[in-house]
């Protein structure tokens, strides 16, 4: 696959049936693909059990940090669809795997600095790790240095990274004491994923690239970034369920995040849907800015849709 070929749609059963048949494992992104915030997207749980029946593996890769990967099959489970924890990867996970196997900290000794929500507390807790931060409420108090509960005794020495990702609470207390921590010379970050923006009914709203790069900047300093695109996301799936990349497919409705990952990754197919970030004009467009999918679709339910 090269940047430069010519995606092809998918309009009709031909053309379905012949996308269907290149591949064994399907990793899917889930805003914007599978659904729309609480809105189930047409003919999703059609096409999930479609690709099951036809014996394909399905795995669900995320850069939504504020759910743990337990609350991601909940969310499933909400629109009727079962789908394992070990099916999810979301990029809360992929952080607190990169601080436990990369990063090489002690959970039990060493402690994590969180910016964002419960999902990345839940998944480095269930590594082992204290976080402080993330949805403490003692956060939501108007800030002040001098009675701040997370500065009047000093910061945390065991505290050895800051892991920030999207928080829909953010306010200038969470990203004061934030920076305080990214100012210790022996604190590393890690920023669970670059999106800028998400979609969502209809809009469009500041993802957590937006927040993680105000502290990057305060700080002057870079996260290493955990989630899609990044190499060390796709490299722990690839070996957890011991893929042929040749085989795989990656789904997504963003080209720089989704589709990069995918063609940087060297996965044997990408597919763009039009129901999130992206338009059929970006899906054709040539330029160094992001690679081009190999295939794009309306909508995923087409697949199911025009096969049956």
């Amino acid at each position: 696959m090269t940047q430069q070929q010519t995606p092809t749609k998918i309009t009709n059963k031909l053309l379905s049936e012949e996308f269907l048949n290149k591949f064994d494992t399907f990793l899917f992104d889930c805003d914007g693909v599978l659904w729309l915030g609480t809105i189930l997207l047409p003919s999703i749980r059609e096409t999930l059990d479609m690709l099951t029946s036809l014996g394909k593996q399905l795995i669900f890769v995320t850069n939504n940090s504020t759910k743990s990967r337990k609350a991601y099959t909940k969310k499933f489970e909400s629109f009727g669809i079962k789908v394992t924890e070990d099916q999810i990867f979301t990029s809360g996970y992929a952080s607190a795997v990169y601080v436990r196997d990369f990063l090489k900290l002690q959970p039990g000794k060493d402690k994590i600095w969180g910016f964002g929500e419960a999902g990345v507390r839940e998944e480095l807790t269930l590594m082992g790790f204290e976080t402080l931060g993330c949805d403490d409420p003692g956060l939501n108090q108007p800030f002040d240095a001098s009675t701040s509960p997370f500065l009047v005794n000093g910061l945390d020495k065991d505290v050895k990274c800051v892991v920030a990702g999207l928080d829909h609470n953010v306010n200038y207390h969470r990203l004061a004491i934030t920076l305080q921590y990214l100012q210790q010379p022996d604190v590393e970050f890690v920023g669970t994923n670059v999106d800028s923006t998400f979609p969502q009914k209809g809009y469009t709203f500041p993802g957590a690239g937006s927040m993680v790069e105000s502290v990057a900047f305060s700080s002057g300093r870079r996260p290493a970034y955990c989630g899609k695109p990044n190499k060390n996301m796709l490299n722990t799936i690839v070996s957890a369920f011991n893929l042929d990349r040749s085989k795989c497919c990656m789904v997504g409705d963003r080209l720089n995040t989704d589709i990069r990952f995918g063609h940087e990754g060297e996965l044997g197919g990408t597919l763009l849907v039009l129901t999130g970030i992206e338009t059929e004009e970006r899906a054709l467009e040539v330029t160094s800015e992001h690679p081009r999918p190999a295939y794009y679709v309306e909508k995923l339910g087409d697949l199911y849709e025009y096969t049956h």
